[in-house]
């Protein structure tokens, strides 16, 4: 065993010294080859430098291809010849299939859009299109009815279902929300509504806030029967001049603008207040517990119609029919009127 060992290892270094040996012989070769090339190429200064370049890149070329195929082949899943792939692309694959479907996207939107109405829409069918329903635009829109739309209409679209509120001074997220029945998490929780104070939800004047599952109070509707509080003796026929004459004198302290069209006078109270031409009384009282509180609206025959109100009080003996500069009231402290 020990004669066995002591020849594996006469082997084993006389293997080295072969190995050792042969490659020296190979490198000092190679070393006196690239020795030589390189003295040529010296003395010649460069000139056969271009030559050079180009058979080393024919070269690497022709490598390339020739290893190209045992590449490919060496990888799984790739075919050895891309180019004759029976396999459509993704692209054409997803065009083709009849079976490809466009997903709606689960994205709340960030703001109201404007809609455009088409013809053959329905509001029906923009709610459907818009993911809400068709009292939010109803509401949204001040329609009547469903049916009050038409081609080339503009119509507000909320992102979600519910209505939106612009909030004035004193309202709470609180109070807003028991305005429209709903809930106050909805309002929290939405994500562009913004408040004042992300802590107590402190509301900024004027701001606009959309809440989610709310629904517009009740509005009374104006009626004659509602709007007529009292019956008064008909003062016989009156044709109205087309000249109008102020009804009462006094301070105007808003004038008529595009968001308040009417003008407010103040004056002292108890003064009577006049029709401003001759015409007949179509509504008088307060039907409504809001808005202009006790008023009177005088029909004058020529497209004019005139609404007096803030009246403290309407004179019993005020009659259907009402000449020019005759008295619509008892009493008076403000007077609102519009043409």
């Amino acid at each position: 065993m020990k004669q066995w060992w002591s020849e594996v290892q006469d082997y084993g270094r006389l293997w080295w010294k072969y190995t050792f040996w042969r490659g020296y012989r190979v490198f000092r070769g190679f070393e006196g080859v690239k020795g030589g090339v390189a003295g040529a190429l010296y003395r010649q200064r460069g000139r056969f430098a271009r030559p050079f370049v180009h058979i080393g890149m024919a070269a690497l070329v022709g490598l390339g291809i020739v290893l190209a195929p045992v590449l490919a082949s060496s990888f799984p899943g790739i075919a050895p010849d891309p180019w004759n792939s029976t396999s459509p692309s993704e692209v054409v694959r997803s065009v083709t299939d009849n079976e490809t479907t466009t997903q709606k996207s689960d994205r709340v939107r960030d703001k109201i859009e404007e809609y455009v109405v088409q013809s053959g829409d329905t509001v029906s069918v923009i709610a459907a299109k818009f993911g809400i329903d068709s009292d939010t635009i109803r509401w949204e829109n001040n329609l009547a009815d469903v049916k009050d739309i038409k081609p080339g209409q503009k119509l507000r679209i909320l992102p979600v279902a519910g209505v939106s509120h612009k909030v004035v001074r004193g309202e709470t997220i609180y109070s807003i929300a028991k305005k429209y029945s709903a809930g106050t998490q909805g309002i929290v929780d939405f994500p562009f509504n913004v408040f004042a104070d992300d802590e107590t939800f402190a509301l900024a004047v004027g701001q606009a806030l959309i809440v989610p599952e709310g629904k517009r109070p009740n509005i009374i509707p104006w009626s004659p029967t509602l709007y007529v509080a009292q019956k008064t003796p008909n003062a016989g026929a009156v044709s109205a001049t087309g000249q109008f004459v102020w009804p009462i004198g006094g301070v105007i302290t808003q004038r008529f603008v595009w968001y308040h069209k009417g003008l407010d006078i103040a004056t002292g109270f108890g003064t009577p207040a006049l029709a401003a031409d001759a015409g007949r009384v179509i509504a008088a009282g307060w039907p409504d517990n809001a808005g202009y509180g006790n008023r009177v609206m005088i029909d004058h025959g020529n497209g004019f119609v005139t609404l007096y109100g803030h009246l403290s009080k309407i004179s019993n003996g005020q009659a259907r029919g009402s000449g020019g500069g005759r008295r619509v009231d008892g009493q008076k402290h403000r007077a609102a009127f519009a043409f």
